[in-house]
């Protein structure tokens, strides 16, 4: 604890943290809430993850675009203009009683609108900080953004079930109001300029750590958010258990990221981590009880923010500065493609099996998550002993003397 400890007196660092959370927090709400309103309208749980599935999508596809475009036109002006348009359609679905087909289109334009704030934070820390504080800045953060896909369905669930699934879209975007305006006036949005990348659009996907991070992202988001339907489904819209389950995933989480993410990286550590992620969801898909989940999922929670340390400091160590708010785009990208599939698979086979089909769902994707990075560990960094600055993107030039 004392490398956190001293890593959040370093001047501006515990404030960024805390806004970009706020800023980000909205977003680990709304598919959560999105499921808990358009089923309550629609009466299906299929009609909901068609919603949630087309919001992601659009997110997928904006996430390394406009990434790329904060090296163009700058951080300030693109994340104004996605949060304006991702507010306008939230309020749009929150208020508007409509088609189906209304909620898919309305939801793909926000997915295409979510503000760019996890790109922008990340390519921003290694400005702020030593390179030795830098890993451990990336587990602060990556336990932050568990607590942002875990615990940000635990407020949406109390009050999506106890008070409306309209109130529950407000609070998110009251997250979004606050949090976007304190992260776009941040002095440090001013004072790192993202350079413009020399390469062309797409061409960081070529780096084969970022490949891994971006499919084990992917994998590992997917089977966060079938678990999220999974277990609302398990207690119904009136029950608050589903929340304090949720929130017991989060303290997981959060106590695995701290506990584990200042730890040295090697080729093997994240799929160990993912290992974690997968005995906890395969023991959960037994007995989806209110106290066997809260066991199950306190153990698989141990291992997602550890996780997700080892993918951001793996890019952050293997691309060039000018690259990183794109590559992280893509891990973006990624990881709502696999939030799409996990919530969608996971809503069809709980209106025909159960919960515990929608758990199968997280289990089996968890385990697709420790393969991958085990056949493809080769293309993982070594960072024992050495930190996860960025590629710069001049070398020193050597003189003749």
């Amino acid at each position: 604890m004392s490398a956190y400890g001293s890593l959040l007196k370093t001047p501006g660092v515990g404030r960024v943290i805390a806004a970009q959370l706020t800023a980000r927090f909205p977003f680990g709400m709304l598919s959560l809430a999105y499921l808990l309103h358009v089923e309550h309208i629609f009466d299906s749980y299929g009609a909901a993850g068609l919603v949630l599935a087309t919001t992601s999508v659009g997110q997928a596809l904006a996430g390394p675009l406009t990434s790329r475009w904060m090296g163009r036109w700058g951080m300030r002006p693109v994340l104004i203009l996605t949060s304006i348009v991702a507010l306008l359609t939230m309020g749009v679905i929150a208020f508007f009683v409509m088609p189906l087909w209304a909620y898919v289109v309305i939801g793909f334009v926000g997915g295409l609108a979510v503000p760019p704030v996890q790109p922008a934070v990340r390519t921003i820390y290694p400005k702020m900080v030593t390179s030795k504080q830098l890993t451990p800045l990336f587990s602060l953060d990556a336990s932050a953004q568990e607590l942002i896909w875990v615990a940000g369905p635990v407020i949406t669930t109390f009050v999506g079930t106890q008070i409306g699934t309209v109130e529950a879209i407000v609070v998110a975007m009251v997250f979004l109001l606050v949090g976007g305006a304190w992260f776009i006036a941040s002095p440090e949005l001013g004072r790192v300029r993202i350079p413009r990348s020399k390469r062309a659009f797409g061409v960081v996907m070529k780096r084969p750590a970022v490949v891994v991070a971006t499919l084990t992202g992917l994998l590992l988001i997917g089977a966060c958010s079938a678990v999220e339907a999974s277990v609302t489904s398990v207690f119904g819209e009136g029950s608050p258990n589903a929340g304090i389950v949720l929130a017991v995933f989060a303290v997981g989480s959060l106590v695995g990221g701290l506990a584990l993410g200042h730890r040295p990286i090697s080729p093997n550590t994240l799929w160990l981590r993912m290992a974690i992620v997968f005995v906890g969801l395969a023991l959960a898909v037994g007995n989806p009880t209110f106290w066997w989940l809260c066991i199950a999922l306190v153990i698989a929670g141990a291992g997602i923010a550890p996780a997700l340390a080892v993918m951001f400091g793996s890019v952050s160590a293997t691309v060039k500065f000018s690259d990183t708010a794109e590559a992280y785009g893509w891990m973006g990208t990624g990881q709502l493609i696999g939030a799409a599939g996990g919530s969608a698979v996971a809503g069809f086979l709980i209106d025909s099996n159960g919960p515990s089909g929608g758990l199968m769902v997280g289990a089996v994707m968890a385990a697709a998550g420790v393969v991958l990075p085990l056949v493809m560990r080769s293309w993982l960094p070594d960072l024992r002993g050495r930190d996860a600055s960025p590629i710069p993107d001049t070398e020193p030039v050597h003189l003749p003397t």
